[in-house]
């Protein structure tokens, strides 16, 4: 079955940097498009970054556009994602799962990791 297991997060002051980790198992990861999503306290999830099934394209969202960087390793069926620049906003429970590109994804979720920016 499909297991995602997220790890990275942490406590971090305005300004600082995090990488955080997913690796994937029980699906063809490297013929999978993955995407990271966050969820803030009383807010919906929402689709931070994404990448290609191979790695040549990546797409973000505006707010995070020049500060996280999206990358894979397929041998390793691991995505990442660098954060830099953080602020209080990016302050959410974030988790790893298939998406961009129209894909859906599945219905089975880690238990994502903590990324509190605070001072």
């Amino acid at each position: 079955q499909v297991q995602l297991v997220e790890s990275g997060g942490g406590l971090v002051q305005p300004g600082g940097s995090l990488k955080l980790s997913c690796v994937a198992s029980g699906f063809p990861f490297s013929a999978r498009h993955m995407s990271w999503y966050r969820q803030a306290p009383g807010k919906e999830r929402e689709l931070v970054a994404s990448i290609l099934y191979d790695g040549t394209s990546t797409r973000y969202i505006d707010s995070v556009k020049g500060r996280f960087t999206i990358s894979r390793d397929n041998a390793k069926n691991t995505v990442y994602l660098q954060m830099n620049s953080l602020e209080s906003e990016d302050t959410a429970v974030y988790y790893c799962n298939r998406g961009g590109w129209g894909g859906a994804p599945y219905d089975a979720w880690g238990q994502g990791t903590q990324v509190t920016v605070s001072s």
